[in-house]
């Protein structure tokens, strides 16, 4: 039988995930705080798009991963409303129209923190870990294929966290 490789999920913070977007925190009380940059929109026709959703925490570790989805002409932004912990995996494109595999991150988020992610980044589904957790998600869609892009992972991985949770 052959291993599934794994990936240690790391805490959040700004300088490991920039190659993959933004980190949104909340700011200190009575200050306002402005995340504009990487807010992208490649396509004149597309419509802001922001929805809610509730997450159901993931019942066991490691996750396994078989797929991932990318926006190529829009960012995606996650705002949790309620939210304890959740995992933000991402790799970046490869070339072969794919994640490149071999550079793929793991991040453990605490519920005080948003992410934004650069169009066309790989990433997991959010996975909340603790208890359902509520996001606010914005991104641009023109209602066509080229809104989200899913891909069936040839090399699955595990995810697993730094304290060496897995079950």
């Amino acid at each position: 039988m052959t291993s599934v490789p794994k990936i240690i999920a790391e805490p959040l913070n700004a300088d490991s995930f920039s190659e993959f977007g933004e980190i949104i925190q909340r700011p200190p009380e009575g200050v306002r705080q402005h995340y504009n940059e990487l807010l992208e929109n490649a396509r004149a026709g597309a419509r802001a798009d922001l929805y809610l959703t509730a997450i159901e925490p993931v019942d066991r570790l490691p996750l396994h991963a078989t797929v991932m989805e990318r926006h190529p002409f829009s960012s995606q932004t996650f705002l949790p409303l309620k939210a304890s912990r959740y995992l933000v995996v991402v790799a970046p494109d490869g070339s072969d129209e794919g994640p490149d595999l071999t550079r793929v991150r793991a991040f453990v988020s605490g519920g005080n923190q948003g992410v934004t992610y650069r169009r066309g980044i790989w990433h997991h589904i959010m996975t909340a870990l603790d208890e359902t957790a509520v996001m606010a998600v914005l991104m641009w869609c023109d209602g066509s294929s080229g809104d989200e892009e899913f891909l069936d992972l040839a090399t699955p991985f595990d995810v697993v966290l730094s304290d060496g949770t897995a079950d």
